[in-house]
Formats: structure tokens, C-alpha cells, sequence
């Protein structure tokens, strides 16, 4: 069974840097770990030129690319509606852990990435998922709080609270 777990906050907060930072903490733990990142919706990881974006802006529906080193599947909705969060986690293959940023919204539990430099409220008060807080500076809560620059601390908390203890 998958463990899940989230990563809240509003842009330029770093939880992309902060997940960068503990996923190697992840897997020197002997973990297998993917991500799901719920992006804008103008994002493109294919590059103008190449086959594959060629052949998608053609009208392929789903392109597959691969080599010796990668596979990925691009897949247009050409219209269709978005894949539900359930749809994307049964899309992974199996893994220990799957980290999730963004879908602030789902009812999973998640750490709040705060910084006050970014000029926006907390996310917490207002949602019952958030499960701790990291934050550059101190934050009043009763949830646990981590600083920013704590991964090994973080990452002690993440394995607990999911149930992979301290692999």
C-alpha cells in the first residue's frame, strides 16, 4: 500500500526546494519514491521541435517517448476533463511513498511550507489536513513546527506519521 503525503503552501514559499532536499533523505532510506505536482495548466514538458512535440501538436492523444535511460507518456485532454486525484495515484507504479505538491484541496495529510516574506496568510487554521508546519521563521501554532532547514527533522516526521517509521 502507497503511503501519501502533501506539501501545502503558496508560490515561492520553497516547497519544491524543501521536497528536492528530502527526497534523497527518502531513498538513502531504501525507499521508492514518486511525486505527483499539480502544475498550471499551461505547462509543457516537451520542447517545440522534437518528434514527440511535433507528433503531439499533430493530434496524438498520448505520446510515448522513451530510451535506454527514461520512459515518459504525455498524455493531451484534447477537451477532456482533468484526471481526479484518485485517477493520477492509481496511474504510479507501486512505491513506498508518494509525495504530493499541490491539490491543496485533497484530504490528505500535508505539511504547510510557510514564509511570511511572501506576504500571504497561513493555509493551517483553514485546513484540517495540514499535519505540521516548516517555516523560516517561528510561526504560533499547536501543530508541530519545523524550520525550513530541518530535512532530516521533516523527514523523521513525514515516515512517522504515514507508518514507515524510521526505515
Amino acid at each position: 500500500m502507497m503511503k501519501i503525503f502533501g506539501f501545502a503552501g503558496w508560490s515561492g514559499s520553497g516547497k519544491t526546494t524543501l521536497i528536492e532536499r528530502l527526497i534523497p533523505l527518502f531513498t538513502a532510506r531504501g525507499l521508492k519514491v514518486s511525486l505527483i505536482k499539480h502544475a498550471h495548466h499551461t505547462f509543457d514538458v516537451d520542447q517545440p521541435g522534437k518528434d514527440s512535440y511535433r507528433h503531439r501538436h499533430a493530434g496524438c492523444t498520448e505520446v510515448l517517448a522513451t530510451s535506454s535511460r527514461r520512459w515518459v507518456l504525455m498524455h493531451e485532454l484534447r477537451g477532456a476533463p482533468e484526471p481526479g486525484f484518485a485517477e493520477l495515484i492509481e496511474r504510479l507504479s507501486p512505491c513506498d511513498l508518494v509525495l504530493i505538491e499541490g491539490f491543496k484541496r485533497e484530504r490528505i495529510p500535508k505539511l504547510e511550507v510557510f514564509r511570511s516574506s511572501v506576504g500571504e496568510p497561513l493555509l493551517h487554521p483553514h485546513d484540517e489536513s495540514i499535519v505540521a508546519v516548516a517555516s523560516d521563521e517561528p510561526v504560533e501554532t499547536r501543530l508541530p513546527r519545523f524550520d525550513l532547514d530541518d530535512a532530516p527533522g521533516i523527514t523523521s516526521f513525514i515516515l512517522r506519521h504515514v507508518g514507515l517509521g524510521e526505515k
